[in-house]
Protein backbone atom coordinates (compact mmCIF):
# COMPACT_ATOMS: atom_id res chain seq x y z
CA UNK A 1 0.00 0.00 0.00
CA UNK A 2 1.27 3.59 -1.38
CA UNK A 3 0.85 6.29 1.42
CA UNK A 4 0.75 9.94 0.45
CA UNK A 5 1.09 11.86 3.61
CA UNK A 6 -1.44 14.54 3.26
CA UNK A 7 -0.29 17.20 6.22
CA UNK A 8 1.63 19.59 4.04
CA UNK A 9 -1.83 21.70 3.24
CA UNK A 10 -2.68 25.68 3.59
CA UNK A 11 -6.08 24.12 4.35
CA UNK A 12 -4.85 23.33 7.48
CA UNK A 13 -4.27 26.57 9.51
CA UNK A 14 -0.64 25.75 10.72
CA UNK A 15 0.64 25.24 7.79
CA UNK A 16 -0.99 28.21 6.01
CA UNK A 17 0.75 30.37 9.31
CA UNK A 18 4.39 28.50 8.79
CA UNK A 19 4.23 28.80 5.24
CA UNK A 20 3.43 32.46 5.17
CA UNK A 21 5.72 33.17 7.82
CA UNK A 22 8.24 31.15 5.79
CA UNK A 23 8.67 29.21 8.81
CA UNK A 24 10.89 26.26 6.92
CA UNK A 25 11.92 24.25 10.35
CA UNK A 26 8.12 23.74 11.27
CA UNK A 27 7.09 22.98 8.15
CA UNK A 28 10.21 20.13 7.89
CA UNK A 29 9.19 18.73 10.80
CA UNK A 30 5.71 17.93 9.88
CA UNK A 31 6.94 16.30 6.37
CA UNK A 32 9.60 14.57 8.98
CA UNK A 33 7.18 13.32 10.95
CA UNK A 34 5.42 11.72 8.33
CA UNK A 35 7.84 9.88 6.78
CA UNK A 36 8.98 8.43 10.11
CA UNK A 37 5.37 7.51 10.22
CA UNK A 38 5.20 5.22 6.69
CA UNK A 39 4.62 7.87 4.42
CA UNK A 40 5.87 7.05 0.70
CA UNK A 41 5.16 11.02 -0.39
CA UNK A 42 4.27 14.16 0.88
CA UNK A 43 1.58 15.39 -1.14
CA UNK A 44 2.30 19.07 -0.82
CA UNK A 45 -0.65 21.73 -1.55
CA UNK A 46 -0.43 25.76 -1.71
CA UNK A 47 -4.30 25.59 -3.39
CA UNK A 48 -5.72 27.81 -0.50
CA UNK A 49 -3.68 31.04 -1.81
CA UNK A 50 -5.21 31.55 -4.63
CA UNK A 51 -3.13 33.62 -6.91
CA UNK A 52 -0.01 32.95 -4.16
CA UNK A 53 -0.50 29.73 -4.90
CA UNK A 54 2.67 29.19 -7.06
CA UNK A 55 4.66 31.61 -5.06
CA UNK A 56 3.96 29.78 -1.56
CA UNK A 57 3.94 26.36 -3.20
CA UNK A 58 7.70 26.84 -5.15
CA UNK A 59 8.74 27.75 -1.24
CA UNK A 60 7.24 24.61 0.21
CA UNK A 61 9.18 22.54 -2.43
CA UNK A 62 12.34 23.72 -2.67
CA UNK A 63 12.48 24.17 1.50
CA UNK A 64 11.09 20.06 1.57
CA UNK A 65 12.48 18.36 -1.78
CA UNK A 66 16.34 18.37 -0.63
CA UNK A 67 15.66 17.14 2.96
CA UNK A 68 13.75 14.09 2.51
CA UNK A 69 14.30 10.32 1.79
CA UNK A 70 11.16 10.13 -0.22
CA UNK A 71 9.63 11.91 -2.73
CA UNK A 72 6.95 15.19 -3.11
CA UNK A 73 3.24 14.62 -4.02
CA UNK A 74 2.65 17.69 -6.12
CA UNK A 75 -0.76 18.63 -5.57
CA UNK A 76 -2.22 21.51 -7.96
CA UNK A 77 -4.76 21.82 -10.44
CA UNK A 78 -2.75 24.39 -12.33
CA UNK A 79 -0.50 23.48 -14.88
CA UNK A 80 1.84 26.63 -14.99
CA UNK A 81 2.44 25.49 -11.45
CA UNK A 82 2.83 22.23 -11.69
CA UNK A 83 5.42 22.86 -15.05
CA UNK A 84 8.20 25.48 -12.63
CA UNK A 85 7.41 22.53 -9.72
CA UNK A 86 8.63 19.65 -11.70
CA UNK A 87 11.49 21.80 -12.80
CA UNK A 88 12.59 21.85 -9.28
CA UNK A 89 11.86 17.92 -7.76
CA UNK A 90 12.00 16.68 -11.83
CA UNK A 91 11.25 12.91 -12.45
CA UNK A 92 10.41 10.90 -8.75
CA UNK A 93 7.53 13.21 -8.12
CA UNK A 94 3.54 12.40 -8.13
CA UNK A 95 1.92 14.88 -9.64
CA UNK A 96 -1.81 15.43 -8.48
CA UNK A 97 -3.67 15.46 -10.73
CA UNK A 98 -4.54 15.35 -14.51
CA UNK A 99 -8.61 14.99 -15.61
CA UNK A 100 -10.46 14.24 -17.69
CA UNK A 101 -11.46 17.93 -18.79
CA UNK A 102 -10.53 18.77 -21.99
CA UNK A 103 -8.30 22.03 -20.88
CA UNK A 104 -6.71 20.47 -18.22
CA UNK A 105 -5.95 16.80 -19.62
CA UNK A 106 -4.33 18.83 -22.61
CA UNK A 107 -2.13 21.16 -20.73
CA UNK A 108 -1.27 18.27 -17.80
CA UNK A 109 -0.07 15.18 -19.76
CA UNK A 110 2.76 17.24 -21.80
CA UNK A 111 4.11 17.70 -18.19
CA UNK A 112 3.50 14.23 -17.25
CA UNK A 113 5.01 12.41 -20.46
CA UNK A 114 8.06 14.95 -19.92
CA UNK A 115 9.17 14.30 -16.19
CA UNK A 116 7.59 10.44 -16.38
CA UNK A 117 6.52 11.28 -13.30
CA UNK A 118 3.39 9.24 -11.35
CA UNK A 119 0.14 10.95 -11.81
CA UNK A 120 -2.89 10.91 -9.83
CA UNK A 121 -5.42 10.79 -12.39
CA UNK A 122 -8.90 12.12 -10.95
CA UNK A 123 -12.32 11.03 -12.33
CA UNK A 124 -13.79 14.38 -12.98
CA UNK A 125 -14.63 15.74 -16.81
CA UNK A 126 -16.50 18.70 -18.50
CA UNK A 127 -19.52 17.34 -16.92
CA UNK A 128 -17.64 17.34 -13.16
CA UNK A 129 -17.28 14.67 -10.66
CA UNK A 130 -19.81 12.00 -11.54
CA UNK A 131 -22.34 10.46 -8.88
CA UNK A 132 -23.46 7.40 -10.52
CA UNK A 133 -21.21 4.23 -10.69
CA UNK A 134 -21.19 3.39 -14.82
CA UNK A 135 -20.68 7.75 -15.09
CA UNK A 136 -17.72 7.09 -12.75
CA UNK A 137 -16.64 4.10 -13.92
CA UNK A 138 -16.63 5.68 -18.11
CA UNK A 139 -14.19 8.40 -17.07
CA UNK A 140 -11.85 6.31 -15.49
CA UNK A 141 -11.14 3.76 -17.90
CA UNK A 142 -11.34 6.20 -20.69
CA UNK A 143 -8.67 8.48 -18.77
CA UNK A 144 -6.63 5.10 -18.58
CA UNK A 145 -7.12 4.12 -22.06
CA UNK A 146 -5.83 7.26 -23.46
CA UNK A 147 -2.94 7.61 -20.84
CA UNK A 148 -1.85 4.33 -21.98
CA UNK A 149 -2.26 4.88 -25.48
CA UNK A 150 -0.05 8.12 -25.14
CA UNK A 151 2.69 5.38 -23.83
CA UNK A 152 2.08 6.67 -20.01
CA UNK A 153 3.56 3.56 -17.97
CA UNK A 154 0.76 1.57 -16.04
CA UNK A 155 2.98 1.61 -12.80
CA UNK A 156 2.60 5.38 -13.22
CA UNK A 157 -1.06 5.59 -13.32
CA UNK A 158 -2.94 6.48 -9.89
CA UNK A 159 -6.95 6.14 -11.08
CA UNK A 160 -8.94 7.82 -8.26
CA UNK A 161 -12.40 7.75 -8.57
CA UNK A 162 -13.01 10.26 -5.83
CA UNK A 163 -14.76 9.42 -2.77
CA UNK A 164 -18.28 10.71 -2.29
CA UNK A 165 -19.64 11.91 1.20
CA UNK A 166 -22.45 9.38 2.60
CA UNK A 167 -24.01 12.32 4.66
CA UNK A 168 -25.48 13.83 0.96
CA UNK A 169 -25.65 10.44 -0.72
CA UNK A 170 -26.02 7.39 1.30
CA UNK A 171 -24.54 5.02 -1.54
CA UNK A 172 -21.69 7.16 -1.91
CA UNK A 173 -19.43 4.30 -0.38
CA UNK A 174 -21.05 1.63 -2.30
CA UNK A 175 -20.65 3.64 -5.90
CA UNK A 176 -16.80 4.05 -5.03
CA UNK A 177 -16.00 0.55 -3.56
CA UNK A 178 -17.78 -0.26 -6.64
CA UNK A 179 -15.66 1.65 -8.95
CA UNK A 180 -12.35 0.31 -7.23
CA UNK A 181 -13.44 -3.48 -8.01
CA UNK A 182 -14.52 -2.68 -11.31
CA UNK A 183 -11.16 -1.05 -12.59
CA UNK A 184 -8.66 -3.84 -10.56
CA UNK A 185 -10.82 -6.00 -12.40
CA UNK A 186 -10.43 -4.12 -16.18
CA UNK A 187 -7.36 -2.68 -15.79
CA UNK A 188 -5.36 -4.52 -12.73
CA UNK A 189 -2.18 -3.29 -14.23
CA UNK A 190 -2.72 0.30 -12.76
CA UNK A 191 -2.92 1.84 -9.38
CA UNK A 192 -6.29 2.99 -7.32
CA UNK A 193 -5.82 5.87 -4.94
CA UNK A 194 -8.05 7.54 -3.14
CA UNK A 195 -8.01 10.43 -0.42
CA UNK A 196 -10.52 8.71 2.53
CA UNK A 197 -11.61 11.98 4.01
CA UNK A 198 -14.33 12.69 2.06
CA UNK A 199 -16.21 9.49 2.76
CA UNK A 200 -17.25 10.61 6.07
CA UNK A 201 -17.72 14.64 5.86
CA UNK A 202 -20.53 15.77 7.75
CA UNK A 203 -20.97 13.36 10.13
CA UNK A 204 -19.47 12.83 13.69
CA UNK A 205 -16.42 10.71 14.67
CA UNK A 206 -14.99 10.78 11.52
CA UNK A 207 -11.89 8.77 11.89
CA UNK A 208 -14.11 6.04 12.49
CA UNK A 209 -15.82 6.10 9.08
CA UNK A 210 -12.31 6.55 7.40
CA UNK A 211 -10.63 4.02 8.93
CA UNK A 212 -13.61 1.46 8.15
CA UNK A 213 -13.51 2.62 4.53
CA UNK A 214 -10.30 2.24 3.75
CA UNK A 215 -10.29 -1.60 5.34
CA UNK A 216 -13.35 -2.15 3.08
CA UNK A 217 -11.89 -0.60 0.05
CA UNK A 218 -8.33 -2.40 -0.08
CA UNK A 219 -10.43 -5.67 -0.25
CA UNK A 220 -11.98 -4.82 -3.63
CA UNK A 221 -8.58 -3.30 -4.76
CA UNK A 222 -7.05 -0.08 -3.40
CA UNK A 223 -3.11 -0.18 -2.98
CA UNK A 224 -2.65 3.65 -2.35
CA UNK A 225 -4.00 5.90 -0.12
CA UNK A 226 -3.73 9.54 0.95
CA UNK A 227 -4.33 10.09 4.63
CA UNK A 228 -2.56 11.38 7.78
CA UNK A 229 0.03 8.87 8.87
CA UNK A 230 0.12 10.38 11.94
CA UNK A 231 -3.39 8.70 12.86
CA UNK A 232 -2.19 6.03 14.69
CA UNK A 233 -5.47 4.30 14.26
CA UNK A 234 -5.54 4.86 10.33
CA UNK A 235 -2.03 3.43 10.17
CA UNK A 236 -2.97 -0.05 12.46
CA UNK A 237 -5.95 -0.39 10.48
CA UNK A 238 -4.11 -0.55 7.52
CA UNK A 239 -1.14 -2.79 8.36
CA UNK A 240 -4.26 -5.31 9.82
CA UNK A 241 -5.51 -5.25 7.03
CA UNK A 242 -2.98 -5.54 4.59
CA UNK A 243 -1.89 -8.81 6.46
CA UNK A 244 -5.53 -9.98 6.45
CA UNK A 245 -5.21 -9.83 2.50
CA UNK A 246 -2.36 -11.27 2.39
CA UNK A 247 0.37 -8.64 1.45
CA UNK A 248 2.79 -9.30 4.59
CA UNK A 249 4.51 -12.14 4.19
CA UNK A 250 4.39 -13.97 7.52
CA UNK A 251 2.84 -10.91 9.10
CA UNK A 252 6.24 -9.79 9.40
CA UNK A 253 5.09 -6.07 9.22
CA UNK A 254 2.60 -6.89 11.65
CA UNK A 255 4.99 -8.32 13.84
CA UNK A 256 6.97 -5.22 13.43
CA UNK A 257 4.62 -2.94 14.22
CA UNK A 258 3.66 -4.32 17.48
CA UNK A 259 7.14 -4.94 18.24
CA UNK A 260 7.30 -1.04 17.82
CA UNK A 261 3.88 -0.12 19.77
CA UNK A 262 2.51 1.19 16.63
CA UNK A 263 -0.73 -1.15 16.83
CA UNK A 264 -1.41 0.20 20.24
Amino acid sequence: MLIVGERINTSRKPIAQATEKRDSAFILREARLQEEAGADFIDVNAGTFAEQEKEHLLWLVDTLHNELSIPLCIDSSDPEVVAEVLDICGEESMVNSITAEKENYAAMLPLVKKYRCKMVALSMDDDGIPDELDKQLDVCLSLIDNLLEEGIEPDNIYVDPLVMAISTGQNGGVITLNTIAEIRKISPEVHIICGLSNISFGVPVRALLNRTFLAMAMTVGLDAVILDPLDKRMMASLIAANAILGNDAFCREYIAAYRNKKLE
